[in-house]
């Protein structure tokens, strides 16, 4: 049964490596049973939960509780703004939260300390293409 599981969480990561963009576990499901991979809907989100816990994906969660995944590159964790109509990614410099996250902690006396940000928005190539969208 192990050796089910590990082909399961290799199919999953390989449909998030190609996938590129910040995708949900319905949306990951529905690749891989498209391409044919016979992976249950609770093994997706089994093997998102492992990913998350291990530090191999960015989360974000979306305004209405939906929440995203992305393989973490080489660079370790890092923000992102997010297009909430296509999905588009774009990394950008956190140094600055990153410090104010570190600066906040150490004054009330708290350490290893964990913190998400969601900037999520409408894209310039959706927004050219739908400028009354402001919502999916």
């Amino acid at each position: 049964m192990a050796e089910r599981s590990t082909r399961q969480r290799a199919a999953v990561v390989a449909a998030l490596t190609e996938s590129m963009r910040f995708v949900s576990a319905r949306h990951l499901h529905r690749l891989l049973s498209e391409g044919g991979t016979g992976v249950g809907r609770t093994t997706v989100y089994r093997v998102l939960r492992y990913l998350e816990a291990a530090g191999r994906v960015d989360v974000v969660q979306l305004q209405g509780g939906e929440r995203l995944f992305r393989l973490r590159g080489v660079q370790g964790h890092r923000h992102h703004l997010i297009c909430r109509l296509c999905r588009v990614s774009r990394p950008v410099d956190a140094r600055p939260v990153e410090r104010w996250v570190v600066e906040v902690a150490g004054e009330r006396g708290f350490s290893a300390v964990e913190h998400t940000v969601e900037l999520v928005g409408v894209c310039a190539s959706c927004h050219a293409g739908r400028p009354w969208a402001s919502t999916p």
